[in-house]
């Protein structure tokens, strides 16, 4: 697999697919081995595989940002915490393992409301769901809950007066996460058992549709 002939879309979308619930790469990888992309290509390519690759690190970096910048605001603490959710359920394993065990919970006290928040039924055509399946949460489109955490973060980032912070922190976060993913070595042995394995699952996914 060329990193360098995967788009920004395939990336996106295989960010959107691949499982989120692994633990960040350890400190002492993430922190070692930086050069300089001796070309545009090459820059390309790194900057794509480490954003891939480390994916769970630069998230746990903007939202350890982000929470340094609102110690003295619990406000802004939480509304973090609920823009970290809503962006977290736009994966598609989270939003699914979010919904199984919520459905789970709901069904010891009340198995009825769980029969209810179960996702509608894909029609099948000729033994192929008519289109691609969409992710329900307790029942609803998983763009409702996106909404819902997103907006009730920016209300609390309002209320707070904290926006000024929230554009400053994201912009620090989202830089260091560009420098680092531009300069940081890929790890080889990672770069092509791990990562790549996960990356090419994906891709067939895809190709198969």
């Amino acid at each position: 697999m060329d990193w360098g002939n995967v788009t920004t879309e395939d990336l996106i979308d295989a960010l959107r697919e691949v499982e989120w619930s692994s633990p960040p790469r350890p400190v002492s990888e993430f922190f070692s081995r930086f050069t300089f992309p001796r070309s545009h290509s090459k820059w390309n390519s790194r900057l794509k595989c480490n954003l891939y690759y480390y994916r769970t690190n630069y998230f746990v970096m903007i939202i350890f940002i982000l929470g340094m910048g609102f110690l003295r605001k619990p406000l802004s603490i939480v509304a973090s915490l609920l823009m970290a959710l809503s962006i977290a359920f736009l994966n598609d394993s989270f939003a699914v393992s979010f919904n199984e065990k919520v459905t789970r919970t709901v069904r010891k006290f009340s198995p009825h409301l769980a029969a209810k928040m179960r996702p509608p039924i894909m029609p099948v055509l000729r033994g192929r769901p008519s289109s691609k399946r969409a992710i329900h949460i307790c029942g609803w489109p998983r763009w409702v809950f996106v909404m819902i955490f997103s907006g009730a973060s920016c209300i609390l980032w309002f209320t707070s007066s904290s926006l000024l912070t929230v554009l400053w922190a994201l912009a620090i976060g989202l830089l260091a996460t560009l420098l680092h993913a531009s300069f940081k070595t890929p790890n080889l042995k990672a770069r092509l058992n791990t990562f790549r394995e996960e990356f090419r699952a994906v891709w067939r996914n895809y190709s198969d549709l």
